[in-house]
């Protein structure tokens, strides 16, 4: 590598795993041959599940979203599979229901189909992916000997107390013990010993490169002063979080709030607050990685109920907001803390719902002991076992064999390994994304796919570099940083969660996980407009230019504490989602429809044998809401 930049920043060097994953990504590229073009029967059945490597939690490089899990998907939505695609095989197989989806909602929907069906029943879950769990993706890292375990998507058990009876009874089924966070989670480790918040200014953005301690939820006088911003800008921004004013007199409450919901954050700012524009590149970031946009593209009522700067002043009423509720909103309860966290956020989840559908694939019995366990991807799909999750098998044709209002089967048409095959089942629940089911689902009323069409998932990027210490970070005495102008616009040690035989990094002497956090944006378009254009950069982008991106940013953060990219960053794991979080309602943007107008409702209508479950058939972005949605579809289907 000549490049000297690449170089001192640690380009050429190997990082851990990289090469298997490469293996892997050869062998799941089997899928991404020219349908039809593969000899028939003159070669083993695609089955690297078999492999006793095969362990998708281990890989680094590029995952989430990863080579061989959208291709087929991309070429039935452009049009293009059916020119090549063979006649499918026919498996033979026939099950009592088909899941398409292996995340929390499908297997949530397979767990409450055998609890209220019996245990006996046969169960298929279909899934593109290499790994079971959808967004709530298991990271792991082996550091000097040592496993580090952490989450690529899926974060935490949020607000657990506004979760519906459906849902918390889920929990209890899976026997995690809410009560066991609080012991847990260190709330104050890095506390105690000196860290905390801090702001990186890029010299990119901000004409410097540097790093202040505090910022976001921690803005003083003192931090604002030493911002590097024109003076006129730091003084506008001390009255914005300083000087309390009613920017919006004479009006009440709820004319108040009716106003912002059709307001943008920015534009209240700036023409409300009356902000200096050059302070914008402060805020402009404040809400990716909530939103997947910045401020020009969320409500300012939202921003309120965040408790953003600028409105402690114009004393608005708690309660119900005119312009909310296109969704449900999840608030924060001031009493139950942000802790509810397992090492690989809710992939646990995800891994306690797969071992009560297959408990041989799963030692153990407890919510402690699933965070270590080894789970034996080769036995997911046992042909002995009543329910069976096939990974790396792409679902390309849902239909009924015959009338949908009489059909007595759904028959399911998927890739796998680069070959088509069919099984059949008395009921079929789609669990997967809104956005691809009338593609694969064409029999469904015209007017329900208009409505699934209008889901557009948020993309963003969740990358953990494993480290061998950090070190660096005590002597800055920051752990977690807003970058407001830099590639990744959040980065943070990892949490710190002690779980069963699972210890986290105690010590700055021992190896951590820093997590990083990407929305892909478009300032000035809707925001569904933005989320298409991001998720086109996403697939666009190399994981080297991901992975010169965090090397490079890490170090100008870092570099004045001692930390040295090329030496200290031994894994790097890129969890790009294209299609991220559930798009929720945007009042900015979306009309103010009758529930039962939403396009979420309209969309998850029960179909003959075929019913929706998935956290966009909620529009809303939370693992009670995919839970909520399967425990409905499940009740929606013919008994």
């Amino acid at each position: 590598m000549d490049d000297p930049t690449d170089r001192r920043l640690g380009m050429g060097r190997p990082i851990s795993r990289r090469d298997f994953l490469d293996g892997m990504a050869i062998a799941v590229g089997a899928s991404l041959l020219p349908l039809g073009c593969r000899p028939a029967d003159r070669e083993p059945p695609f089955a690297p599940e078999r492999s006793p490597d095969y362990y998708p939690p281990a890989l680094t490089g590029m995952r989430g979203s990863h080579p061989g899990s959208f291709e087929v998907a991309h070429q039935l939505h452009d049009g293009t599979l059916w020119e090549t695609i063979g006649s499918p095989r026919d498996t033979g197989e026939r099950y009592d229901l088909v899941v398409v989806g292996a995340g929390i909602s499908g297997l949530s929907a397979a767990h409450f189909y055998r609890k209220a069906r019996g245990a006996g029943v046969k169960v298929l879950l279909l899934d593109n992916h290499d790994d079971f769990g959808g967004h709530a993706k298991r990271n792991e890292f082996t550091v000097g000997g040592r496993t580090l375990i952490s989450h690529g998507g899926s974060e935490a058990i949020e607000s657990p107390a506004q979760y519906s009876e459906v849902a918390k009874g889920l929990l209890d089924d899976l026997e995690i013990d809410l009560k066991r966070f609080y012991a847990a989670f260190d709330q104050h480790r890095y506390e105690k010993l000196g860290l905390g918040m801090g702001t990186f200014f890029d010299r990119e953005t901000f004409g410097v490169d540097r790093l202040l301690k505090g910022g976001k939820e921690d803005v003083s006088r003192a931090f604002l002063a030493k911002v590097p911003l024109p003076d006129a800008a730091r003084k506008d921004l001390v009255r914005l979080y300083h000087t309390p004013k009613d920017y919006l007199r004479g009006i009440s409450s709820d004319e108040k709030k009716a106003r912002l919901a059709k307001l943008s954050y920015r534009d209240y700012l700036l023409d409300v607050v009356k902000l200096n524009p050059a302070a914008m590149p402060f805020l402009q970031t404040l809400t990716h990685d909530l939103y997947g946009v910045g401020i020009e593209a969320v409500p300012a009522l939202d921003c309120w109920g965040l408790e953003f700067p600028g409105f402690e002043g114009l004393h608005l009423d708690d309660g119900p907001s005119p312009g909310m509720g296109l969704t449900p909103q999840l608030e924060q309860n001031d009493e139950e803390p942000y802790i509810f966290h397992f090492p690989d956020g809710n992939a646990s989840i995800a891994r306690l719902l797969v071992r009560r559908l297959l408990p041989e694939t799963l030692p153990g019995s407890t919510m402690e002991d699933v965070v270590t366990a080894r789970l034996a991807y080769g036995r997911l799909d046992d042909e002995a076992a009543p329910t069976r999750i096939r990974l790396n098998s792409t679902v390309v044709k849902v239909r009924h064999l015959g009338d949908p209002g009489s059909a007595r089967e759904v028959e399911i048409t998927y890739v796998r390994g680069g070959r088509p095959s069919t099984v059949r089942a008395s009921a079929c629940v789609l669990a997967g994304w809104n956005t691809m089911i009338p593609y694969y689902c064409s029999e469904l009323p015209a007017a329900q796919k208009e409505a699934l069409s209008y889901e557009v998932k948020v993309p963003l990027v969740y990358a953990n570099a494993a480290l061998r210490d950090w070190r660096p970070l005590q002597k800055l005495g920051v752990f977690d940083f807003f970058a407001p102008g830099s590639y990744f616009v959040h980065a943070f040690l990892d949490f710190p969660v002690d779980l069963g035989d699972y210890k986290s990094s105690h010590t700055p002497a021992e190896p951590a996980v820093v997590k990083l956090v990407r929305t892909p944006c478009q300032p000035g378009l809707p925001s569904r407009e933005q989320h298409r254009a991001g998720r086109a950069e996403l697939l666009a982008t190399p994981f080297e230019t991901f992975e010169r991106n965090l090397r490079d940013q890490l170090g100008r953060m870092l570099g004045p504490g001692g930390f040295d990219p090329a030496n200290d960053i031994t894994a790097i794991t890129v969890n790009r989602w294209s299609h991220g979080y559930s798009y929720e309602y945007n009042s900015l943007w979306d009309p103010a429809w009758p529930e039962d107008q939403q396009p979420c409702v309209i969309g998850r209508k029960p179909f003959g044998r075929i019913t929706i479950a998935n956290a966009d058939a909620g529009a809303f972005a939370y693992a009670n809401s995919a839970i909520d949605q399967a425990w409905r579809a499940v009740n929606e289907l013919p008994a």
